[in-house]
């Protein structure tokens, strides 16, 4: 859940900051301190210059919008019962959906089927990676379930040659943009990289899909027309501040990162956008909907040396994959994370480690 601040302060090294027109994750909605000033909590790390950690901004209450709307929250109504109205704007809001998907879906296939159908995949992603590194591809969107490693096999590719940059003491070509991004965010972001053969890739940056302005901006940057202007159409202080101009070419490449499967959105007009996105760049799904896609996905990883650097005994990589396997439908995450969770509790603990997985890993165990 991401909010838009109207108006609000938040102080950085001992100076005020305002943080109007910031978008934020909300952590817990508006309250009054003892002293009686009002404040909203969000996850700071979005932001550039602010912590990576959950701030208190102080403000009025109203003072902020779900991201992607104009209307102001009202005073008096909490941002739960907001997001539960049935209005046009919150209704967006809530658009974004998980779908559970049964093994059935994939009872057809073998086991090899499906990891050759995933390595196959993950392979073309490198490719396409490759591809966008070289300025053969402007731009593509990954999607598919957290914790199976999107983020990684773009990145490994991208850092192959950034060794070089850094001991030139040259600016990285590259750069990975995580959480909340607003939209002068996004514009000034895609300036500093708009130069051939730089490179944007942005990482669960899913609110960039509630906010219009932000998404036409995207849509611009994803084009794969010859020519990518971007502008920005009103005035701005900060743009001004920074010497961005209100209009640019955009000749570098945009990798878009996202969990989102965007057939599973049900709001007419964010699918009308999503579609808009999709016919401009290359779309890659990695297509693991179900648990044992995602299992398969894990011993395959593990299998490929993902947990070599623990110095595990062959057995008891076995144990860690197995546990996991047997306790799918519990489990906080099925995902990379959690194998490297298991792994670290196998290696520390290895008398005890799955009663300590079941605790911290397990929901409902605790």
């Amino acid at each position: 859940m991401y909010i838009t601040f109207t108006e609000g302060w938040y102080n950085i090294k001992g100076q005020p900051t305002n943080v109007g027109g910031l978008t934020f994750k909300l952590v817990e909605d508006y309250k009054v301190s003892k002293s009686g000033e009002g404040y909203v909590t969000v996850e700071g790390g979005g932001q550039p210059g602010f912590p990576d950690r959950s701030i208190r901004v102080r403000c009025r209450q109203g003072a902020y919008n779900v991201a992607g709307s104009a209307k102001p929250i009202p005073a008096g109504v909490s941002m739960l019962t907001a997001l539960k109205s049935k209005s046009k704007n919150a209704a967006e809001v809530t658009d974004f959906t998980t779908v559970k998907i049964s093994d059935e879906a994939v009872a057809h296939e073998t086991d090899e089927q499906i990891i050759e159908r995933t390595r196959m995949r993950f392979d073309i992603l490198k490719e396409m990676t490759k591809a966008v590194k070289q300025g053969d591809v402007r731009a593509m969107i990954v999607t598919g379930p957290p914790g199976v490693g999107k983020s990684f096999g773009v990145e490994e590719v991208l850092a192959k040659d950034d060794l070089f940059d850094m001991m030139g003491q040259r600016k990285p070509k590259y750069e990975i943009v995580k959480g909340a991004m607003s939209a002068i965010g996004l514009y000034s972001k895609l300036y500093k990289f708009s130069d051939a053969k730089n490179i944007l890739v942005f990482d669960d940056c899913d609110s960039i899909l509630l906010d219009d302005i932000a998404l036409n901006i995207l849509k611009a940057a994803l084009d794969s027309s010859k020519k990518r202007t971007i502008s920005w159409n009103t005035d701005s202080r900060i743009l001004r501040s920074e010497g961005i101009p209100d209009r640019f070419e955009f000749k570098g490449g945009a990798i878009f990162i996202t969990n989102l499967k965007f057939e599973n959105v049900r709001s007419k007009k964010l699918q009308d956008h999503l579609a808009a996105l999709e016919s401009r760049c290359h779309y890659i799904d990695l297509k693991m909907d179900t648990d044992r896609e995602k299992v398969l996905r894990i011993r395959q990883i593990v299998k490929d040396g993902m947990l070599d650097s623990y110095e595990l005994e062959d057995i008891a990589k076995d144990e860690v994959v197995s546990f996991i396997e047997e306790h799918r439908a519990t489990l906080r995450e099925l995902s990379l994370r959690t194998v490297l969770k298991c792994a670290d509790l196998r290696k520390s603990f290895p008398t005890n480690w799955q009663n300590m997985a079941r605790v911290t890993i397990m929901k409902g165990q605790g």
